[in-house]
C-alpha cells in the first residue's frame, strides 16, 4: 500500500510535457512558415553544408513531423526552438542566407517570417 501511495505522490511531482497534439491553427502556421522557406531565394546551412530552399523545407518538414509525433511541440515558437534552430545530431546552429545578405541564425529568420505571417492582413488569428 505504501508503494502505491508513494508512486502516486511521485507521479504528481514529475513534470509532464505541456505539449500535446498540435492545434490546426499552429499546424497551419508551421506549414506556412515552411512554405515561405521553401519558395524563398535563401539557402540553408546545416552540418557544414549549404542547401537550397526546397531541401531546407524538406529537412525541416521531416523534423516537424518527428516532433509532432513525439508531441514535443505545442506552438510555432516551440517548433522553431526545438526543430529549426540547430542540428539534433551535431548541435551546430542552422543559418539562413538570402540573396547576397549576410547569413543569420535560422531562429532569427524563422521568427521574423512567423511575425510577418501573423501580421499579414490575410492571416487568421488562432482559434478562428
Amino acid at each position: 500500500m505504501r508503494i502505491v501511495i508513494f508512486a502516486l505522490l511521485f507521479s504528481a511531482l514529475v513534470p509532464v510535457s505541456h505539449a500535446a497534439e498540435v492545434s490546426p491553427s499552429v499546424e497551419h502556421e508551421i506549414v506556412a512558415l515552411l512554405d515561405v522557406l521553401g519558395t524563398s531565394d535563401c539557402r540553408f546551412y546545416r552540418n557544414g553544408s549549404w542547401y537550397n530552399a526546397s531541401d531546407a523545407q524538406a529537412h525541416l518538414t521531416r523534423k516537424y513531423e518527428y516532433l509532432r509525433k513525439k508531441m514535443l511541440i505545442g506552438s510555432s515558437e516551440e517548433f522553431i526552438a526545438n526543430g529549426g534552430t540547430k542540428s539534433s545530431s551535431s548541435g551546430e546552429p542552422y543559418q539562413v542566407q538570402c540573396s547576397r545578405e549576410q547569413s543569420v541564425p535560422s531562429s532569427e529568420w524563422l521568427s521574423a517570417v512567423l511575425h510577418r505571417l501573423r501580421s499579414s492582413p490575410s492571416a487568421e488569428s488562432p482559434g478562428k
